[in-house]
């Protein structure tokens, strides 16, 4: 693996309200094409992270590379615009539009990513092949979001953070409420997918269990420090 799609230096954020903190990230690197598990328990910080990386929230201090772009200066509304070109998320409640068909769940980002619908080509194309790809029926594709089994959504939802190749993909605790073999499953297709486009993934989850199925383990503990005020 050559080059990182995601490099922070020296980050810091507070949180502000009722319950204020602050998290440090002194460095994490993801490099390109690889698979990285986050690891990390309830008040670790990892959902504050995944914010920055993100570019939903903007760091006090530090550096934030993602695809080669600093997004820690970027307005609000350019952190938003980036975020769509160059990231795919996987929400762990999926957040499909219930009554959208899975063609219009599936196209939705590219909406607000005009680079990305290039990449895309023939967009309801590639949408057909990124289900066939995961398992999904023909048929599917017109089918309203809230008809589909939880199954057939968390497909929809990767092929909805795949669409239009984007390189780095967020996946926000998607195997929570799966069995073992569900799971499994899930992250054979994921992986599959990935590096079929040499894609980047980062994934976080409390566990432990999964890490044998990635490049690379990182506890939030080993790079991140969470100061609570009294």
């Amino acid at each position: 693996m050559t080059g990182h799609i995601l490099n922070l230096s020296n980050i810091e954020y507070r949180w502000p309200g009722r319950a204020p903190f602050t998290l440090t990230v002194p460095a994490l690197t993801v490099f390109k094409g690889e698979t990285v598990l986050l690891l990390g328990e309830s008040g670790s910080g990892k959902s504050t992270l995944l914010s920055l990386i993100c570019g939903t929230i903007q760091p006090d201090q530090g550096i934030l590379n993602v695809a080669g772009k600093n997004i820690t200066h970027l307005s609000s509304g350019a952190r938003d615009r980036f975020r769509a070109e160059r990231i795919g998320v996987i929400f762990q409640q999926f957040n499909l539009l219930p009554f959208g068909s899975v063609m219009d769940n599936i196209l939705l980002p590219l909406r607000f990513a005009p680079e990305r619908r290039i990449r895309a080509g023939d967009a309801a194309t590639e949408a057909k092949s990124l289900c066939a790809a995961l398992g999904l029926p023909d048929d599917i594709i017109h089918a309203k979001a809230n008809a589909l089994s939880v199954g057939q959504q968390q497909r929809v939802a990767v092929a909805r953070a795949l669409i239009g190749q984007p390189p780095l993909i967020i996946a926000d605790e998607p195997t929570s409420a799966l069995d073992a073999t569900s799971q499994s499953a899930f992250l054979d297709l994921l992986f599959s997918q990935t590096r079929a486009h040499e894609t980047s993934l980062l994934m976080v989850s409390h566990d432990r269990r999964l890490g044998e199925r990635f490049d690379r383990v990182i506890r939030m503990e080993e790079i991140a420090a969470v100061e609570r005020e009294a």
